[in-house]
């Protein structure tokens, strides 16, 4: 059958008989509750499968794969880009049901998760063994392992630990006739054959279902501290971030935040530090104590000939995280102005961070949109959020027009256009851009390969 057209009634007939009872959902407000995820689309399937097992994925694998039915697997449904929209319709192969966490292993190191474990419930569960899962989206109280594996997560201590990819070492997948592979092992070393298991980590649901996943953990460091600093000029806090590194500091994060968005925390969160404040820098440290406490007495002198407003040193857990609680208030606050919040993860060479917030400036001017910036600035993935009240005329055009700008920039810069949420729907249009000619062709090859009906996730970025 074509993939764009409904699922017939006896093909939904037989695939409640397929598989256990209560695996299937037919009602219409349980396929309309997992049509989309946090952008702007949604599409109601025709029907949605809640797995208890690998076995019944498998089996819904391959029925669909033998009638041609499109399958659009779905987490916690937190993403940013309609990742998980099934715009073709059919299954929506819910995996909230596969929430166990199978083993810690402290002697390994591992830890053996089925996706729809949620990363804040591993991380705690791990953290009370004197382990560590570092990867940290800033969703991790709400978004799934699952879904941080099929988008490669990160996070703001990925500028020193890595992302959800350096931390995979195993997974088990099921490809779209129903197979169902294991791939890598539990040790943290492996070189059989290709990667890949690193193949999966990314590929947006497109190449395989992730059902069973083990992850590398590390040990929980001892203390952390937290450096968090207001300058008057932009120009001031970057040149803070360069010097930090110049200096030999790797920092666990480094995350920066420009005038508007600090605007709108002191606003929501009355926070009286941040008046006059034009940029915001959070610098968080770990490891021993000793050194740690150090550290940060060091990293004070190096901030100090950059004029700034103020510092607030944080030291131990309680007072990080109160540091912390005022970066997690970004994105509420920039949705509290009323206008919609378009959130671009783009990634530019460190080099280019001073000229990212230049050319926003530039943006936000030429088209009559704000646009609000912050993030991940240690390693240069920084949100740009397009601010746009979508009811005035042309809001719409001139949005496109903004980001298109935006897009081509970071290109010609040798940034990318994603460097955790992924294409989805929401990149889509940019997708040719980003990807060379010869690039797009590899990733078709490797979809045909393994997904020759092309029923996993259609209508993304591989059609």
């Amino acid at each position: 059958m074509n993939p764009a057209e409904s699922t017939p009634a006896p093909l939904l007939a037989k695939l409640v008989k397929l598989l256990p009872p209560g695996e299937v959902e037919l009602d219409p407000a349980a396929r309309a509750a997992r049509g989309g995820d946090k952008w702007f689309a949604s599409q109601v399937p025709d029907a949605v499968v809640l797995p208890a097992t690998t076995e019944s994925v498998s089996r819904t694998l391959r029925f669909a794969n033998e009638h041609g039915i499109p399958v659009t697997a779905r987490g916690a449904g937190h993403g940013y880009v309609g990742g998980c929209v099934p715009v073709r319709g059919g299954i929506v192969l819910g995996l909230e049901r596969m929430d166990r966490i199978l083993e810690i292993h402290p002697g390994d190191f591992v830890a053996v998760v089925q996706p729809a474990v949620k990363t804040l419930a591993l991380q705690q569960a791990v953290e009370r063994r004197g382990l560590f899962y570092p990867p940290d989206p800033a969703s991790r109280a709400d978004c799934s392992l699952g879904g941080n594996i099929a988008t490669n997560a990160g996070g703001p201590r990925c500028l020193k630990y890595g992302v959800t990819r350096d931390y995979v070492l195993g997974l088990e997948v099921v490809l779209a006739d129903g197979t169902v592979a294991r791939l890598g092992s539990r040790t943290h070393k492996n070189k059989t054959g290709f990667e890949l298991t690193r193949m999966f980590v990314g590929s947006e649901g497109l190449l395989g279902i992730v059902t069973e996943a083990t992850l590398k953990l590390i040990p929980l460091p001892p203390f952390r501290a937290c450096l968090a600093v207001g300058f008057a000029s932009m120009k001031n806090a970057v040149r803070t971030l360069h010097a930090i590194f110049r200096a030999g500091f790797l920092p666990c994060a480094l995350e920066l935040a420009d005038a508007f968005t600090l605007a709108a925390a002191r606003k929501r969160t009355g926070s009286q530090r941040l008046g006059g404040c034009n940029a915001h820098l959070i610098v968080e440290l770990d490891g021993q104590e000793r050194s740690v406490r150090s550290e940060i007495r060091t990293l004070a002198a190096i901030v100090q000939p950059f004029e700034p407003l103020f510092m607030e040193r944080g030291f131990g857990n309680t007072a990080c995280e109160a540091i912390w609680q005022l970066r997690r208030e970004f994105s509420y606050a920039l949705r509290d102005t009323g206008l919609t919040k378009l959130n671009e993860d783009i990634v530019v060479p460190r080099s280019r961070l001073e000229d990212l917030f230049r050319f926003a400036a530039r943006l936000q001017k030429q088209h009559g949109l704000t646009v609000a910036c912050f993030g991940h600035a240690g390693d240069g993935n920084i949100h740009v959020n397009v601010m746009v009240d979508l009811k005035t005329p042309q809001a719409q055009e001139r949005c496109d027009a903004a980001l298109d700008e935006l897009f081509q920039q970071v290109l010609a810069w040798g940034g990318v256009v994603t460097g955790e949420h992924g294409i989805g729907l929401a990149k889509l249009p940019w997708w040719p851009l980003a990807a060379g000619v010869e690039m797009r062709e590899l990733h078709r090859r490797v979809k045909n390969a393994l997904d020759p009906r092309g029923i996993l996730n259609p209508g993304k970025f591989v059609a």
